[in-house]
């Protein structure tokens, strides 16, 4: 079997493929290569028909979702069509037209993806995935051939948000850390922060008398919390009319390391929300084993110890 690298789908180099041709297909079939196409349509038996170019592919309905326990929910089936799917080649077949199709099986190549790399990771490895849906509580996440993993809310950034969208949008690729694996049910959970830089990272990029733009994120009786980046908030005098999600000048008055604070005093206030941020990341592969976010010296201490299994994981 052939060497394979595991891509949330719709990252790899066929994603944008269009057209296989029957020789493509056959030597896929024989190396158990993982290819990508997007699937058309879904039928009332709930088997995907995949565009490939020369001819269609069919996922029957036991093949599109690999579930260790059960099978996967129909919702997980129709939601496919319009998008890039992974698939291994099983065989050929003769549609009811008399063309030939493909037999594919999205399954067997998300079982391989499971079995060949999900499974090696350990907390706090560094991998690329791809936002495909959010809730408040957080967002979920493939991590290879369209498996799923979470995100919550609160491992996002070091700045709070209300919701991930106010973070991501769906279709994003980010880069993740696995922190924590259910080695029962095999699955993984995320975070996402330790990758945003430290509080000296981030305080480096801002000097004493600037005026700068920053997000509103919180609003409490001694003051106002505005977010300069991702892993990054200041906190300003309250100001009746501020709104949560409002872009807002502020001055910065002072950044004292030894306390781990910024003080702002606010500017002005534009009424309309600041576009979302792109993201910078401070690592951007290998492993972590331990993060830390409050400068050195600082009272109170701030770290992620990926050997540490969370708590409050989330079903």
């Amino acid at each position: 079997m052939s060497e394979q690298n595991f891509f949330p789908e719709g990252l790899s180099a066929d994603a944008s493929r269009r057209y296989y041709a029957r020789a493509v297909l056959e030597r896929a079939m024989q190396s158990g290569a993982i290819l990508e196409a997007p699937a058309v349509l879904c039928d009332a038996d709930l088997s995907l028909t995949v565009a490939l170019g020369e001819m269609q592919g069919i996922i029957p309905r036991d093949e599109v979702v690999y579930e260790r326990e059960g099978s996967g929910k129909d919702i997980a089936v129709i939601t496919r069509v319009g998008k890039t799917v992974c698939f291994c080649v099983q065989g050929f077949f003769t549609g009811a037209d008399g063309r030939p199709r493909a037999l594919l099986s999205r399954r067997a190549a998300q079982k391989r993806c499971a079995e060949e790399y999900l499974a090696k990771l350990r907390p706090g490895d560094v991998i690329p995935a791809k936002v495909t849906h959010m809730e408040q509580f957080g967002a979920f996440c493939d991590v290879g051939c369209g498996i799923i993993s979470l995100l919550s809310v609160d491992a996002v950034s070091v700045s709070r948000i209300a919701h991930p969208r106010d973070r991501f949008f769906e279709g994003m690729q980010i880069l993740a850390a696995v922190r924590q694996v259910d080695k029962e049910s095999g699955r993984l959970y995320l975070s996402h922060k330790e990758l945003l830089g430290t509080w000296l990272e981030n305080a480096a990029q801002f000097s004493a008398g600037e005026t700068v733009r920053g997000i509103v994120r919180s609003i409490e009786d001694y003051g106002i919390f505005v977010e300069l980046t991702p892993n990054l908030a200041g906190l300003a005098e309250r100001r009746e009319g501020v709104l949560v999600g409002q872009s807002a000048a502020v001055y910065i008055k002072s950044i004292l390391p030894d306390r781990m604070k910024i003080k702002l005093s606010l500017i002005d206030i534009c009424h309309a929300q600041m576009p979302r941020r792109a993201l910078t990341y401070f690592i951007r592969g290998g492993h972590i084993d331990t993060w830390v976010y409050s400068p050195p010296g600082c009272k109170k201490t701030v770290e992620t110890d990926f050997s540490v299994p969370r708590a409050d994981r989330l079903p």
